[in-house]
């Protein structure tokens, strides 16, 4: 299973489940939209590559490398 950190720029994918349930940064994660179902796409990285920009829901998240490794996905092909 691949987790969402594990993409490159420009990959589309599918969220598959999200981990750690009950911690302040899985909250965070289901606020911004990052849930079972929700279809998004990496747009970049930052130049030491942390962090990752993806677009979901009609925007544009900004995410830590340890957060995104909390999200399991499946790619598009």
């Amino acid at each position: 299973m691949k987790t969402l950190d594990q993409l490159k720029a420009g990959q589309s994918a599918t969220v598959k489940a999200v981990s750690g349930e009950g911690s302040a940064i899985y909250q965070r994660l289901l606020e911004m939209g990052v849930f079972e179902g929700a279809e998004l796409k990496v747009v970049r990285f930052a130049p030491l590559g942390d962090p990752m920009e993806i677009f979901l829901q009609g925007y544009n998240l900004s995410l830590r490398k340890s957060e995104a490794r909390m999200v399991e996905v499946v790619c598009a092909e």
